[in-house]
């Protein structure tokens, strides 16, 4: 199965001494081969943050 399921956290929240905001999500491996970057909403921070693939 091509799909893959991925972990995001939040680049933003450490940098500000809050808690880490993850989510769960999915990504095709054979068309997106680089590490997935979505903007997503932390509840600790109120507001939308780039969240990054996870290993």
């Amino acid at each position: 199965m091509p799909r893959e399921i991925i972990t995001l956290e939040c680049t933003e929240a450490r940098k500000e001494g809050k808690p880490v905001s993850r989510y769960m999500s999915s990504r095709n491996k054979k068309t997106q081969t680089e590490r997935v970057e979505k903007k997503k909403y932390n509840p600790h921070l109120k507001r939308h943050t780039i969240h990054k693939e996870i290993k």
